[in-house]
């Protein structure tokens, strides 16, 4: 079974269908057809509020886009140090921003927290042109360790934000993941708490390449198209995207794909910690990191298990990630081949 990433997942029937669906006929090109211009009604009623929604391709775009539209090329972008527009988007923040540099702090889990942000950001040297102000924070929801920020938590860091007068951004590449865990309704998280950009992943969560851009300041949507279009990330079969986008929210297919996920790894959680192993911290989602002794990790993968060393967080620190389409049956027969 491969646990190495959620990204090595199909797409979803529901996703394959609408996908067939529309493909049958012309339709007019860059967001003018009919699907695209559900979006915004769909995701407002999603999100109890008035949103803009602009899809991308990638959550690398998804991401780096709608930084642009909240910092300046000499603006910094607080986050820690795990944070996927750190470790793992190259230098796309400062390329999309024009510059804008990362500063990044510390947090338990890769979380950031409320008062040791309220802190950083006040401790930060303002030299003028010769240092970089904070103008905005961006958190991972859930994070890159696999944990989830609780409604209160993004509420301190959201009043944290007001008082600094800095924006709010939500990398939500496994959003789904940690609304499933939480049960909480989607505003809760996002602008209730202060949120002005999230994006909005699918690609992880069984749909096959396209990621949204919502935006609950919906005055930045004209900057955000053109910003999408000067990057090449507008496509002229937008409605592609916006198909894919759609059948992910009709009938809660994005909570229903994370909470199986969610479910999968804690049946593979419980497995593994049957046979020695345990958790290097608490598992929200659909991610576990697994402290394994090399016999028990030599066992997974003679059964065919993969798996990810985790070395920034113990020699003997594993990934696994289950995805929507995890089959938990032929999870639990693991135990039988590593017994």
């Amino acid at each position: 079974m491969n646990f190495a990433s959620d990204n090595v997942s199909p797409f979803c029937p529901e996703i394959l269908e609408a996908l067939t669906d529309e493909g049958k006929s012309n339709a007019p090109a860059y967001g003018s057809d009919d699907i695209s211009q559900q979006l915004d009604t769909a995701f407002s009623k999603l999100f109890g509020t008035d949103v803009a929604v602009i899809p991308v391709a990638t959550g690398t775009a998804a991401n780096c886009i709608s930084l642009s539209a909240l910092v300046s090329p000499y603006g910094g972008v607080v986050c820690h140090p795990e944070a996927h527009i750190n470790e793992d988007e190259s230098t796309g923040v400062a390329f999309f921003t024009g510059g804008a540099k990362l500063l990044t702090m510390e947090g338990p889990t890769a979380k950031l927290e409320a008062d040791a942000l309220d802190q950083f950001i006040a401790g930060q040297v303002n030299r003028g042109v010769h240092s970089v102000a904070p103008e905005c924070v961006a958190i991972t929801q859930a994070t890159e360790l696999g944990t989830v920020y609780t409604p209160d938590e993004v509420n301190a860091i959201g009043d944290v934000c007001k008082k600094h007068g800095l924006k709010l951004f939500m990398d939500g590449a496994r959003f789904a993941n940690a609304v499933a865990h939480l049960r909480c309704h989607p505003a809760d998280i996002t602008w209730k708490a202060g949120v002005d950009a999230l994006s909005f992943g699918a690609t992880k969560n069984g749909a096959m390449a396209v990621d949204a851009i919502v935006l609950f300041d919906t005055s930045l949507k004209a900057r955000i198209e053109q910003a999408r279009k000067r990057s090449g990330h507008l496509h002229s079969k937008h409605r592609y995207l916006a198909t894919q986008l759609l059948a992910y929210v009709t009938n809660d297919v994005w909570l229903k794909n994370a909470g199986h996920a969610n479910e999968a790894a804690a049946v593979l959680a419980d497995l593994l910690c049957q046979h020695g192993a345990s958790l290097a911290h608490r598992a929200d989602g659909n991610e576990l990191f697994v402290n394994l002794d090399l016999g028990l990790a030599d066992k997974l993968r003679a059964s065919g298990v993969q798996f990810h060393p985790w070395p920034s967080l113990g020699a003997h620190v594993y990934r696994f990630v289950a995805a929507w389409n995890t089959n938990i049956a032929q999870v639990r027969a693991i135990n039988e081949r590593i017994s």
